[in-house]
Formats: structure tokens, sequence, C-alpha cells
């Protein structure tokens, strides 16, 4: 991830927008990309990362001045006005190539695409000779009535009251010609004299750049709350951003939370299908499961899967209850779901059951790693204040006892990638790529589970008598680290969406 500073230039229009510009940095486990990549690649790691991205995080200023710079280029090249050329740009998500391409071909049909003129298959409209508005039936004076390039002519009270409701209701561009069947665009221009007041036009103002920007291919505004930022980019891609000012972290394509593996679509009708079907997933949704070995009652307060019976000391699967001893040569099974072959020649009924059956399997692992990245952040924040214990009894320094804060980083980093690995896999038809996908899918859930037992552990890792590090503690913490960070580049630069 490569961001501008410049983005932090004086010339902000923060102040303008009324948000509050101290910073919010609350210091938790959502900011667990900061820093860990760079001990990884100094361990060793494969120094590619599929999720590497170019973005610059501009002020309203430097976005506008980017916007405007544009407008001037095509309107020059276009021969039409600035509030024109913006409207061409708009329809075609600012993509300047495509523009000039179509250019070169034929203007005027750009234009007439663009909707900014009349086709030149539409029939011409005649000057009117009446002095009545086609709206009101109000006979007015010469003067008073407006046309677009269509003449579609009509009393400037009627262009007024069209454009102010428009307005409130928060159009910007969009807001096109009041004649039937004419859709030709009305440019800022021919809008801004027809709104009451200046609090109106302001409105209008903020509106139009939302617009722009939304429209924009290489733009996107920031999500977070009241955050003034626009992220730029040279390759619009599904890939995470994270905000230099308010630190929101989203998908730069949908603008939803950051969802690699699962590209945008997908995640959507996952997301969809889970709210609409939360009421038939609520039983699995307890905290607690009934030992396999003794039946006692036992309630999950961390984020492994790895379980240990308080009683009996059995040691076995969360998910699967199977026992612990043989998991890891299992875990393949546990996280693949295995469909019946010959559901298509049963009756509706069972391959309704068999639909929910699969839904249950891909959620209830989905939900369970959402629930550990709960809980990995409570374990997290109790290493913080243990490595502040010790660095208050001067048992190292918080340089010799950051490995463990980076540790139950990087394992918050490897499951959030780990859970949305399972809408990928609902959605994906089965053959030799699936299989490949739940194969590295498995191996990666199976080192986030070797790392998440070694995390929870870590505060039982002391010094040694004269204070120094437990180097074989901290080595085989950090070398698990490795492999699993390594487990989640290999699934995302093979099964990423690009």
């Amino acid at each position: 991830m490569s961001v501008d500073m410049n983005s932090q230039a004086s010339d902000s229009n923060e102040e303008d927008l009324g948000v509050n510009s101290e910073d919010d940095d609350q210091g938790d486990i959502a900011d667990y990309y900061d820093g860990v990549a760079g001990d990884m690649e100094q361990q060793g790691a494969d120094s590619f990362d599929p999720e590497e991205y170019q973005f610059t995080c501009l002020t309203y200023r430097e976005s506008q001045k980017v916007l405007c710079d544009e407008v001037n280029s095509i309107a020059a090249i276009l021969k039409v006005l600035p509030a024109v050329a913006k409207l061409v740009l708009v329809h075609f998500h600012w993509q300047v190539s495509q523009i000039l391409d179509r250019y070169k071909s034929s203007s005027s049909q750009l234009l007439s695409e663009a909707q900014v003129q009349p086709s030149s298959t539409c029939r011409s409209v005649p000057t009117p000779q009446s002095l009545q508005c086609g709206v009101c039936l109000q006979l007015v004076r010469r003067d008073t009535l407006l046309a677009l390039p269509c003449q579609h002519s009509f009393c400037k009270g009627c262009w007024e009251q069209h454009c102010t409701v428009l307005v409130k209701d928060g159009m910007g561009v969009g807001i096109s010609c009041m004649a039937q069947d004419c859709s030709l665009q009305m440019p800022e221009d021919f809008v801004l004299p027809l709104l009451p007041g200046e609090e109106l036009k302001d409105k209008y103002r903020r509106y139009l750049f939302r617009d722009y920007v939304e429209s924009h291919f290489q733009l996107q505004l920031c999500p977070g709350a009241d955050c003034p930022i626009v992220i730029q980019v040279q390759e619009p891609r599904a890939r995470r951003i994270q905000c230099i000012r308010c630190n929101e972290v989203f998908c730069f394509k949908c603008r939803a939370m950051y969802h690699a593996p699962t590209d945008c679509p997908t995640v959507r009708r996952w997301l969809t299908k889970c709210a609409d079907d939360s009421e038939t997933a609520n039983y699995i949704s307890a905290h607690t499961k009934d030992c396999p070995k003794c039946n006692i009652c036992i309630e999950k307060n961390g984020g492994c899967n790895h379980m240990q019976c308080s009683k009996c000391k059995h040691d076995f699967c969360w998910m699967c209850l199977g026992d612990w001893k043989t998991h890891g040569s299992e875990y393949y099974e546990c996280s693949r779901y295995k469909e019946n072959p010959d559901i298509v020649n049963q009756s509706q009924q069972a391959q309704a059951r068999e639909a929910l059956k699969k839904y249950l399997f891909y959620f209830e692992r989905w939900e369970n790693h959402n629930k550990s990245l709960q809980l990995e952040a409570q374990t997290y924040q109790r290493i913080q204040e243990k490595i502040q214990e010790r660095v208050m009894n001067n048992l190292g320094t918080w340089i010799d006892w950051q490995y463990m804060q980076n540790a139950a980083k990087l394992l918050a980093k490897c499951r959030y990638t780990l859970q949305y690995t399972y809408p990928y896999a609902y959605y994906m038809e089965s053959g030799p790529r699936k299989k490949l996908f739940e194969y590295q899918q498995a191996q990666l859930e199976a080192e986030i589970e070797n790392l998440s037992w070694k995390v929870e552990r870590a505060d039982s890792y002391e010094s040694g008598s004269e204070g120094e590090l437990n180097a074989n503690d901290r080595g085989d913490l950090e070398n698990q680290m490795h492999i699993a960070e390594q487990r989640r580049r290999t699934l995302l630069k093979d099964f990423h969406d690009t």
C-alpha cells in the first residue's frame, strides 16, 4: 500500500465542511495491517504481496483540481462549455480516452449519446410562436421563456420549481428537461441561476461534487462518517483502502468492508442471503456446545477452534467436534462441504433441504470466524496490558515484547481473510479449481488455528532469570506467524479477484 502524504496538505476544506479534524486514534486491533507486513518480509516471507495497492488520499480542494483539469481539457477539445463537458465526462465515467475515440468518430453522436444535445434522429422542435408555458399553461412574456438545446420552452417560474424540488431531494447530476420523453440533461450553469438562495445553491454544488466523484472510475469518496477525503487510484480494483484521516478500511470498488478473496457482487449476494436467512440460522449462533467425550456444556471464550474440556481435558475441534489429535490431517474434510452428487435426481423437498444444509455449513464457519475475531480482539487487549505490566516491572522494553502484539495483529489479519473465503467457496462451482481452493483454504485454516493456540498462550511466556526473552518460545511463535502469512498470501495470489 502506498499513500501520498500530500493528502494531508493544509488547504483542505475540512473546516468549510464543518468536520472535526481531530485524529481518532483508537489503537485497537482494527489496525492489524500496520507494521505486520514489514515484519514478515524481514523474516524472509515472500516479498510479493497480492494486496499491495497504490492509492492517494486527496483533500476536497485537491480532488476539485483533479476534476477541473480534466473538465477544462475536454471542454477545449470538444469546443463546449465546461458545464457541458462535465456532463459528457460523467456519462463516460471520466474515461478521457474513450471520449476522444468517440469524438473522432462523430462529435455530434458523442454529444447526443451524453444527452447534452438532441439526437439527429429526433424531430426538431420549432421556435414557439405562442407565449404560453407548456407546464402551467399561463401566458408569459417572451423573455421569461427558457429552453435547453431541445427548444422545449417553459416559463422561468416552472423551471425554478422543477429544479428546486429535485435539488431538495438530493439530486445533482441528472436533472433533465421537463418535456415528456425528453431526457436532455441540464448543465449546472443552467440550473444554478434558477435556485433560490445560497443555501440551496451550496447543497447543489455538494451534490454535484458527490456525483462527479462517484461517476469517476479512478475516484471514490471515503465512506467514513463526515470524512471529506477522496481516494484516487490509477487502476480501479477490489483492493483494500485505508483512509489516512479517519482510518476507515474499505474496498475501493464497492466501498463496503474489505472482503478479499471474494469479489464485490458475490459478497453482496452473500450478505443479502445472510440477512434474509438470519432467523433460520439463529440456532447455530450459540456460544456453547457439549464436549464430545463427557458431554459437559462448554463455552467458547477465545478465538481458537482448538478446544480443551475443562473437566476431562479432551482436545477437540469446535467446528466438527472431531478429536484434535487426528484433526491436523483431517482439516481438509472439516472445512470442505461434501455435496450430494445425486441431489439433482431427488425431490424438490430433498433439494431444498440440501441447499439449506449447504448454506448452514458455510454460514456456521463464516459466523464462527467473525466471533473469533471479536474474542481475539479481547486477547489482543490482554496482551497489551501484559506487555505494559512487564515493561513497568523492568522485564524488558516494549520493543522486546512487541512480537506478541504483532502476532495478535497478524492472527486477526489472517482470520479476516479466512472468514471471507467461505462466501467465495459457497458460490464457487464444483471442479478442479474449487478443490484447489478448498485445499488452500484448509491449509490456511490449520495454520491460523496453530497460531491462535500459540497467541492465546502468549501471556504465559515468561522471561528468563536475567530478564532476557525465551528464544525458543519467541522463535516458535514468529515461525508460525511466517507460515500463516505465507498461506494467506498464496491463497490471495491464486484466487483474489483482479
